[in-house]
């Protein structure tokens, strides 16, 4: 005789009330806990939802007390035929939203440049893309937290650092404390740096840094720039009382311009306050310095090693000024200032 009902529907058909209550407690008791061990979510497909909508019906408020693969609320939804309806579209009416990419593409042009949203409408044309106006641009930078209007006037002091790096030079003051004749003396040394390559140009030492010999090793600076091939356009130097208006108007005479940081503002002054820092550390503070002669020749050594040995980070790890090395070879190791400074090459066979 075939088998007409399903064991489970056979046992249910003859149970009493009190039975049946109690295999439907099980069955909840045992889906929960089949139920935990699933991810929280579950997606089901819309023949799935039908499904659970069309035996769901049937058990009327009930369902409240058995479903757990969606919230009560979800499953109400779907059987009032709502935007939750199985089958049914989620999309809102109106304009698609903008795909991410091309969001993407708005937002780095923005961070890059600082552009408006009528330059950057203009850019998204010469890429091809066609499909967002100028109101959906300006959207989308306010949406991020960005001024949808043009940057207006210099920007950032990261910005004018970066903008013109290769024509930049900082200028600081270095001292160190020599034992002469007559005691223990400060002297003077003034450097600039080029904020691109890391450059130095540095004078020798004085004990006395009047408004005339600063003023000098200002207009000394400019003709050894331009006997190296440098090019400058802009000057920063702190508030020291060392820079002068004569000292100012040696660059600006010749077109440059002169920047002065504010007091208490060493990050204004980053790169200068970085080499001062350096040769100090690596040089200058391992020293008693007898005399002037031996702090200058301590001072050009390191400036050798600064230009061609030492390895800068900023530069990719390699020196300032860019020298044949020989790829093969025995490995030396060239030793300055009697073995404080080295430097590790291979030998030219």
């Amino acid at each position: 005789m075939p088998r007409l009902f399903h064991p489970l529907l056979k046992m249910i058909t003859h149970a009493t009330h009190r039975e049946l209550a109690g295999q439907v407690q099980y069955l909840k008791v045992e889906n929960e806990i089949l139920r935990s061990k699933l991810p929280k979510r579950i997606t089901v497909t819309p023949a799935e939802k039908a499904r659970l909508v069309k035996f769901g019906r049937k058990v009327g408020s009930a369902i409240r007390e058995l479903i757990t693969i969606v919230t009560p609320r979800t499953f109400a939804r779907w059987v009032s035929g709502g935007a939750s309806k199985p089958g049914a579209s989620k999309r809102k009416p109106g304009r698609p939203r903008t795909s991410e990419e091309i969001r993407d593409i708005i937002l780095r042009i923005a961070e890059e440049t600082g552009w408006g949203y009528t330059r950057i409408l203009g850019e998204l044309k010469k890429l091809g893309i066609h499909s967002v106006g100028r109101t959906t641009v300006r959207k989308i930078l306010i949406e991020a937290g960005h001024d949808p209007g043009p940057t207006r006037g210099e920007g950032t002091w990261d910005e004018f650092l970066k903008i013109h790096a290769k024509t930049l030079w900082a200028t600081d003051f270095l001292s160190k404390k020599v034992w002469t004749l007559g005691g223990l003396v400060d002297y003077y040394m003034v450097f600039f740096i080029n904020v691109e390559t890391r450059r130095v140009i540095m004078s020798a030492a004085t004990a006395h840094p009047t408004n005339d010999w600063v003023t000098q090793q200002a207009r000394n600076f400019v003709m050894e720039a331009e006997e190296q091939g440098f090019e400058i356009r802009h000057v920063i130097h702190d508030c020291d009382t060392k820079y002068t208006q004569r000292f100012d108007r040696v660059f600006e005479s010749d077109g440059v311009e002169v920047h002065q940081v504010g007091p208490a503002q060493p990050n204004m002054n980053a790169f200068a306050e970085r080499f001062v820092q350096s040769i100090q550390q690596e040089a200058l503070d391992h020293f008693v310095v007898l005399g002037e002669k031996h702090l200058n020749h301590i001072a050009n050594e390191y400036l050798v090693h600064y230009h061609e040995e030492r390895p800068h980070q900023a530069l990719g790890n390699a020196p300032p000024v860019e020298l044949k090395v020989a790829q093969d070879g025995e490995v030396v190791c060239r030793e300055r200032l009697g073995g404080l400074l080295r430097h590790y090459h291979r030998k030219a066979a």
